[in-house]
């Protein structure tokens, strides 16, 4: 299998050169997404076969966001005492699992459970595998290391809720006995294939030669400016990704352009469609130009698709300012990432790594009922994409004034980015 694997990734082109430890995450990361695309349309569904309120259906897909921010931190702790491949393994495990048994529910409160175990789970999948894939990363590589893992995840999301919709017409519960499969899957791969990898720090430490990280390292990088606007930038991109794009534009496309319901899957085709072939080069331009320059390209383009909202009046409108999101999306999930592993300089820093994913479960927990909330007081979608571009605005001008990160190791090409 490991040799199979091989091949594949050197004739893979955007993962050349790259370590085979993140075309192995990359490759978990689609059978995740890709699972939970095939679950996520049932899981309301479902619960609504109990005879819930629309608010208690739509608590079972909130509760899972919950959980998965609560157990960020112990995640964090955990990669630091047991490392990030066992921790990986063991939180896919756990997400199966849970999976599974929600597939058998018999009740809510067993649904409700078994979905808030599963965002445990999750946690400690999501903090496991972004710290080892910084750490397996040079410098120079993390940007690309950082899009190829995105482009798992967005392969996965678009394949998933196609497969989902032809499970979910056989039966209710047979998608979360898929998702488990999925999942299932994963931890073969993450078992099988990085079971001998050696990680090093930047400064050529191995791992036995690292003390247990303490709190005072998330402490000493709540210091540094650059670490404190990834988490900023996390944090309104989990706001404006949830609380505006997946709740509130939906909306807009039926209420106020009038559309049809397929139009909202359109637009998210549309953002898919833009965002796939440019991950490569937003990758490439977050290890050439720079963290800060990326970072503020991202953030520009996502406050002219949400300017653009607010101006259009026809589904053309729309689906141009879906793709400028999407686009976005490219340079927003490759340079914070790589920031915080500049941060942390490739050591195992689980709080730090923990910290900065629990911004956008912030964004995502807090962001729909925030964006509703400006809806119903105002009326207006103007309002709430207005206030989504002022948040996007304003972590522009801190990441155009912090200082960039990019430092290259002493045998890699080129100059020490400028800062």
């Amino acid at each position: 299998m490991r040799a199979r694997f091989g091949a594949w990734l050197r004739a893979t082109p955007w993962l050349r050169g790259l370590p085979r430890e993140v075309a192995v995450l990359s490759t978990v990361a689609f059978c995740v997404a890709l699972g939970f695309g095939i679950v996520g349309p049932a899981i309301p569904i479902f619960a609504d076969e109990f005879g819930v309120t629309a608010f208690w259906a739509s608590a079972v897909v909130s509760v899972f966001a919950l959980m998965r921010l609560v157990g960020a931190l112990p995640a964090g702790w955990l990669v630091d005492r047991v490392g990030e491949r066992i921790t990986l393994a063991t939180g896919l495990a756990i997400v199966a699992v849970s999976s599974a048994l929600a597939g058998l529910s018999t009740s809510y409160p067993q649904l409700l459970v078994l979905r808030g175990v599963g965002g445990l789970g999750s946690a400690m999948f999501t903090v496991s595998a972004l710290a080892l894939l910084i750490r397996v990363a040079a410098p120079e590589q993390r940007g690309r290391s950082a899009a190829a893992f995105q482009g798992g995840f967005l392969l996965g999301g678009v394949t998933g809720p196609a497969v989902g919709g032809l499970t979910l017409g056989i039966s209710i519960r047979l998608p979360f006995f898929v998702y488990a499969a999925t999942l299932a899957a994963a931890v073969v791969v993450t078992v099988t294939l990085l079971r001998r990898t050696e990680l090093r720090a930047q400064d050529g430490t191995t791992i036995e030669d690292e003390p247990v990280p303490g709190w005072t390292m998330l402490r000493a990088a709540l210091r540094n400016r650059a670490y404190v606007t990834a988490l900023v930038v996390n944090l309104g991109n989990g706001f404006t990704a949830f609380g505006l794009r997946a709740s509130i534009v939906p909306l807009f496309v039926v209420n106020g352009l009038g559309l049809g319901k397929a139009w909202a899957g359109y637009g998210a085709f549309a953002s898919a469609i833009a965002q796939a072939p440019l991950l490569g080069p937003a990758g490439r331009a977050t290890d050439t130009l720079g963290r800060r320059r990326s970072l503020v390209i991202g953030l520009a383009l996502s406050a002219a698709a949400f300017l653009g909202l607010m101006a259009v009046g026809a589904a053309w409108g729309y689906m141009i300012a879906m793709a400028v999101l999407g686009a976005a999306s490219a340079y927003l999930g490759a340079a914070p990432a790589a920031v915080v592993g500049d941060v942390t300089e490739g050591r195992r820093e689980g709080p730090v790594v923990a910290t900065f994913q629990m911004m956008s479960d912030v964004g995502a927990v807090a962001g729909p009922l925030v964006a509703g909330l400006i809806v119903d007081r105002t009326g207006s979608y103007d309002a709430a994409f207005g206030i989504g571009a002022a948040v996007l605005f304003a972590t522009l001008v801190l990441s155009a004034t912090m200082p960039e990160t990019l430092r290259r190791t002493p045998d890699s090409p080129g100059q020490t980015a400028p800062t």
